[in-house]
């Protein structure tokens, strides 16, 4: 019995001492990989004139008129906070009964698409699948959401004054 204890012993010890291999060593390689985001590339600001022309035209399918141009940048040049007053500017054009938007049916009908197109619009560029999944979800979420409300978004963003 004696023997059987000891034999059982050893078959434990010798079961729990680690194994260790010297002169082993273990790499690891990591690649380098540059992140970049889409839309961050911008960097040279829309002039004023440029950023009034820009928004007329992407709201009116159409060239602004001299006189027009000329209105909207001197109330633009006589204001102190350019934030405001292109705040100020983007609702005026949106309020405008010739104003180019799709009526909220058909954002409705085909959010994606609205999406897509509005990226496509206003920015130069695809939405991400990021931008696309949470626009999507906050269009789907919130029936009050009209596509007047999502073209203001997107003109008085940042990205939006910058190339």
């Amino acid at each position: 019995m004696k023997k059987i204890f000891l034999l059982l012993f050893i078959c434990c010890v010798a079961a729990c001492t680690k194994d260790i291999e010297k002169n082993k060593t273990y790499v690891y390689d990591i690649n380098n990989v540059s992140v970049t985001q889409q839309g961050n590339t911008k960097d040279v600001a829309k002039t004023t004139t440029e950023f009034i022309s820009i928004a007329y035209a992407d709201l009116f399918n159409t060239t602004i008129s001299n006189s027009k141009l000329v209105e909207i940048s001197t109330a633009y040049a006589s204001f102190g906070d350019k934030k405001l007053i292109e705040d100020r500017i983007i609702r005026q054009l949106l309020a405008d009964t010739n104003v180019i938007i799709p009526t909220a049916a058909a954002m409705r009908n085909n959010i994606p698409l609205f999406i897509t197109q509005s990226y496509g619009r206003f920015f130069n560029r695809t939405p991400i699948d990021f931008e696309k999944n949470y626009l999507n979800g906050v269009i789907q979420n919130d029936t009050s959401i009209t596509p007047a409300m999502m073209y203001y978004s997107f003109m008085t963003s940042n990205e939006y004054r910058y190339y």
